[in-house]
């Protein structure tokens, strides 16, 4: 699983594997039923710890989801910071959606776990939600609007094109048993890269 690991604070190599392992393990519990109907019990049988055991290295499940909440945000932004404001804009544009894209085949279970604690009104993450991402945000949105202004790209209202990449890519994650119900044996993958790309590439290019 791809996150950004906290430092390990001195911890030996065997405690740094425990701690990965109830993650991983926390990831796949949470990702399925959410912080409410989690336990820990759920989260040590996945692990294949005991709940003591599972408790020596976390102070309870709150503390273990926030974990994973912080990485996978690190982890989620980090495709918004790759933009390049000097770069041919409707080209970084593009590649912003597939690195999304790429992160919901990726990451599917980390997409949903996100997509549960939105749901849920964010209780552990609102403010950095309000705070961090917002910034980041407001920061694209102006590079984006100077594009548009500029007459690099079509007019276009920047938050709400950055919220339809984020509809459009992270719903394969977050809908993947409808989506492969509907498609069947094919990758969606495949498809939705190339009819993204299309219509993105529609909407952006200066008429």
């Amino acid at each position: 699983m791809t996150r950004k690991e906290a430092d390990t604070g001195g911890r030996s190599r065997i405690q740094t594997e425990k701690r990965g392992l109830i993650l991983d393990a926390a990831l796949e519990v949470f990702s399925q039923y959410g912080l409410k109907g989690a336990t820990l019990d759920m989260i040590a049988a996945a692990a294949g710890l005991s709940k003591p055991n599972v408790l020596y290295y976390f102070a309870g499940k709150e503390a273990i989801y926030t974990a994973l909440l912080e990485g996978l945000l690190e982890v989620w932004l980090d495709p918004m910071r790759q933009i390049d404001p000097t770069g041919d804009p409707v080209g970084e544009i593009l590649a912003y959606v597939r690195r999304k894209l790429d992160l919901s085949r990726d990451y599917p279970r980390e997409s949903r776990l996100f997509a549960n604690e939105v749901i849920q009104g964010a209780p552990l993450m609102l403010e950095t939600l309000e705070g961090e991402l917002r910034a980041l945000v407001d920061d694209l949105a102006a590079v984006i609007r100077g594009w548009s202004e500029a007459g690099r790209i079509a007019p276009v209202d920047p938050r709400h094109l950055i919220f339809s990449v984020w509809a459009l890519t992270q719903h394969y994650a977050d809908f993947d048993v409808q989506v492969r119900a509907v498609l069947g044996s094919e990758d969606p993958y495949a498809g939705a890269a190339r009819h993204l790309d299309e219509m993105f590439r529609r909407m952006l290019e200066p008429r």
